[in-house]
């Protein structure tokens, strides 16, 4: 009988051993996955700012200046740049026979029609000091997140989903979101300040050649700003055509914890 359990536990251990392998594989292809994409999403960037410079003879960047209302014509010097750290990927400055001016892009990579890009990711005290988030909104998210642990079973261990919390914190939560939807979406997509980004860049690289469509940031804001502020059923927040979630991953550092928001950005194809 001895011998029997004993053989039972080695096989539970084994077992263990190979699901907990199988749990960082998984982890490492994410984070793999990620970097891939990264890697990606920096070569686009580099892409576009070199059509940029390129301009006299890439169709493509002529068609971009004329969409930011430059008439090519009488464009005299195009020069482009990538700011390290700010909203806007590349900074273009375009010289012409009225003058100078600075444009500035964010720019997005998709190789699906279903794909998701971050459009911004940071702690929740950087976004509760940024909008001002009342403590009750603050201390729902924290749950959220995972900052603090879950007061109740959860189908995380880790944290808890919107649709687990109270129904008073779900309707703070909401109502927060709704009443500064404006501001909120446009710090996501745009920023704010010096380096701000006028203007969107999609790149679909989901066919024989690439495509692109321009947007300037307020058509952008006002398209993913379409639609009411509610929970989904997988418990995140939808803020118009703006998903908010918990990043996860990282391999359970407590970067997993900071909040993220994302979009599709193949729909700036059909925005109107």
């Amino acid at each position: 009988m001895v011998k029997h359990w004993g053989v039972v536990l080695v096989w539970m251990l084994v077992c263990g051993g190979v699901v907990s392998a199988q749990e960082g594989d998984a982890a490492k292809s994410k984070v793999e996955l990620g970097s891939r994409t990264a890697k990606a999403g920096f070569q686009n960037e580099d892409e576009i700012r070199d059509k940029f410079n390129n301009w006299k003879t890439d169709a493509d960047a002529r068609a971009w200046l004329e969409s930011m209302k430059h008439s090519v014509a009488d464009v005299a010097s195009v020069s482009a740049m990538k700011p390290h750290g700010e909203k806007a990927d590349v900074e273009v400055t375009v010289k012409s026979k009225s003058g100078e001016r600075v444009e500035r892009i964010s720019i997005k990579l998709v190789s699906s029609p279903n794909g998701f890009n971050q459009i911004d990711k940071r702690w929740l005290k950087t976004y509760a000091a940024m909008w001002k988030m009342p403590p009750d909104v603050a201390e729902a998210l924290k749950l959220f997140v995972g900052e603090t642990p879950p007061r109740e079973s959860s189908r995380d261990k880790r944290r808890m989903y919107l649709n687990e919390l109270d129904q008073k914190s779900q309707t703070a939560v909401v109502d927060f979101f709704t009443a500064n939807k404006a501001e909120i979406v446009s710090d996501l997509l745009a920023g704010d300040g010096l380096h701000a980004s006028d203007w969107m860049i999609v790149t679909y690289k989901g066919g024989d050649k690439p495509k692109w469509v321009i947007r300037s940031s307020a058509d952008a804001i006002k398209f993913y700003s379409d639609g009411p502020v509610e929970l989904t059923r997988s418990g995140n927040l939808k803020i118009g055509r703006i998903t908010m979630q918990r990043k996860g991953g990282d391999n359970g550092r407590d970067t997993a914890k900071m909040l993220q928001f994302k979009i599709n950005p193949v729909q700036l194809f059909d925005a109107k």
